[in-house]
């Protein structure tokens, strides 16, 4: 017997701007269905969503609930006017022999329904919201970003419950963890095209590179073709004018074709500059401990960075993180013991809060007015890294179009604030990186982009998150802050902190700290094998060398010209300093390959 189908979107079109959005879009949710909803920033996945939930109207095209079924939608910023209280938002519309949904839900997600709307946070009024769809038990859940503003344990609590519920629902989230252990198809939001793959997100990016490889090979057909018509009509047209216009014709078909293709969006020429190197030790912490009042953030707490290191630190909301981070960067006095800073160090700090973004003023004036940016005398040019670059030509740098270089910052989805933010940071040189919750609202590709940048950089990083995947890979050092003031420091990242505990379901990952004994601390278990982030640079180094190796020989063979040194003395000098550089990496690449290939057999 056929299903009936939860909500079906029949021919959608929707044009924002003059740009279309959508055009004959058709899509269905089954009962049942588990979804990730993927897609660049600004592809128009929240957009999708909104038409789901009835909140956008599309130009054209229908949506079409299914006979008594219910849509619930959990959007990124909830309206909460007319509400007093978090509890009254989200306990509208329930009986009152459900309230208790709704503390449940309280206790989960980790806010309290008794705060009023007027002095709640951002991350509270979403996290009630998430509790009001919770509670109220659609039929179908549309969830935008429902991680954001959780912490580990709360994620752990939402993953749990979505786990066990018999609910349909579509989830858009930047937490590549959390859509692997929940979701079983895919829709991919591309170019105004949406295509599903009957596959949960782990398949997501072989599909999806799969399809990328077809249309380039498909364009690169396409090409040849133009090329060989091409030709053919300025070789031998003259003779066969009358006989052959419909072989000109299709070859202004192909053009028109080729024309009407949209190219894929870029990644973020994002950059990182390491600079002139710190000293080797880059903070020294001795017996520090912190207290506000009678809640204790941190009992006597020793350790020392060293220049390299990347060092995350994890666990529940509240417990101190951020405090921790500030007294680590010098910005937070500890109660007492001490904390030494290295010399020559420089700081670039990406802030939870975006509190270095000012919601009023234009992307051009963000960037043109940071002082550490400006450029003496050139009101359109800003300082990049040492060189001066035009305002637009940066941000374009940063998938930023023209138009919005004049538009305010509070115009821009939070992926957008999260690449503005960015392209300040990566501006200037720095040799301490501080990323305070930098995964949230991030797309997958910026997200691989940054991983990347964070494996070549050359400084230390230190590092606030609650994205698992995201931990696993960039953390070689991981400081769980468990509460009542303890911090442990582990080897490794997430998945390398939960093995040496010994727990290996994430529900139940994370130790309450209410109640908790010091002395019921389970003990670290020996450490062997590689982590994580040793197992993928083992995975990557061969190609790393294999690159070094074809720039050195590509200097090499520039700097065998015998008239390059006298003709051009500058060029000789840039390339025999590139050549040595090169060396010297490949060396510390394969000395990398060696050591970890030893660690690997043992």
């Amino acid at each position: 017997m056929a299903r009936i189908p939860l909500l079906q979107l029949n021919d959608i079109s929707l044009t924002f701007g003059g740009d279309p959005v959508f055009s004959g879009l058709d899509l269905v949710a089954q009962p049942g269905d588990r979804v990730a909803l993927v897609g660049r920033n600004g592809s128009g996945k929240s957009t999708l969503m909104k038409v789901m939930a009835g909140l956008v109207e599309p130009d054209s095209g229908e949506v079409i609930p299914g006979p008594g079924v219910s849509v619930g939608y959990m959007e990124q910023d909830p309206d909460l006017a007319g509400f007093e209280t978090l509890g009254d938002f989200a306990s509208h519309g329930l009986e009152a022999s459900e309230m208790y949904k709704v503390e449940r839900a309280g206790e989960g997600l980790k806010f309290d329904p008794a705060r009023p709307v007027a002095t709640a946070s951002g991350g509270e009024r979403r996290r009630a919201a998430l509790a009001r769809l919770m509670a109220g038990e659609p039929d179908l859940m549309l969830l935008d970003e429902p991680t954001n503003h959780l912490d580990i344990e709360a994620i752990a609590w939402l993953e749990a419950e979505l786990k066990q519920s018999r609910k349909g629902f579509i989830i858009i989230s930047h937490d590549r963890a959390f859509l692997r252990a929940l979701t079983r198809a895919t829709l991919w939001v591309d170019r105004g095209q949406v295509r599903r793959q009957e596959k949960g997100f782990a398949d997501f990016e072989e599909w999806r590179d799969a399809v990328w490889d077809e249309e380039d090979m498909q364009r690169h057909k396409l090409n040849r073709k133009i090329k060989a018509e091409a030709r053919w009509a300025v070789e031998g047209i003259s003779a066969r004018r009358k006989r052959n216009q419909g072989r000109v014709r299709a070859l202004q078909d192909l053009r028109a074709e080729r024309a009407s293709q949209i190219s894929r969006q870029g990644t973020a020429a994002m950059a990182l500059d390491a600079g002139r190197k710190s000293g080797r030790k880059v903070v020294e912490v001795d017996g520090v401990t912190k207290a506000y009042g009678d809640k204790v953030i941190l009992r006597p707490f020793s350790l020392t960075v060293q220049r390299g290191d990347r060092i995350a630190l994890v666990g529940p909301n509240g417990v101190g993180k951020t405090t921790l981070l500030n007294m680590l960067i010098g910005k937070e006095t500890p109660d007492t013991g001490t904390i030494k800073l290295g010399t020559n160090l420089e700081l670039a700090l990406f802030d939870q809060a975006r509190a270095q973004l000012d919601p009023e003023m234009s992307l051009w004036d963000s960037l043109t007015g940071d002082p550490d940016m400006r450029v003496s005398g050139k009101a359109d040019q800003v300082m990049v890294r040492g060189a001066p670059k035009h305002v637009v030509g940066y941000l374009k740098e940063f998938l930023f179009d023209e138009a919005q270089a004049r538009a305010p910052v509070r115009a821009l989805s939070g992926g957008e604030k999260a690449r503005l933010l960015l392209a300040k940071i990566m501006a200037r040189e720095s040799n301490l990186l501080v990323l305070d919750e930098p995964t949230n609202d991030l797309d997958v590709e910026t997200l691989d982009l940054m991983q990347e940048l964070l494996g070549n950089y050359d400084g230390t990083v230190l590092l606030v998150s609650h994205d698992r995947d995201f931990l696993d890979r960039v953390a070689a050092t991981t400081i769980a802050m468990e509460g009542d003031g303890h911090a442990t420091v582990y080897a490794g990242g997430w998945s390398d902190y939960i093995r040496q505990r010994g727990q290996d379901d994430f529900a139940q990952s994370v130790v309450k700290s209410k109640g908790s004994d010091p002395k019921d601390k389970p003990k670290s278990a020996p450490r062997t094998g590689l982590s994580f982030t040793e197992k993928h640079r083992l995975e990557v180094l061969p190609d790393e060398i294999a690159r070094l190796e074809a720039e050195i020989a590509k200097l090499e063979e520039l700097m065998s010209d015998p008239e390059l040194f006298t003709a051009n003395p500058v060029k000789f000098q840039k390339a025999t300093d590139a050549l040595v550089a090169r060396n010297e990496k490949l060396q510390e690449a394969e000395e990398e390959w060696l050591l970890l290939e030893e660690k690997a057999s043992a």
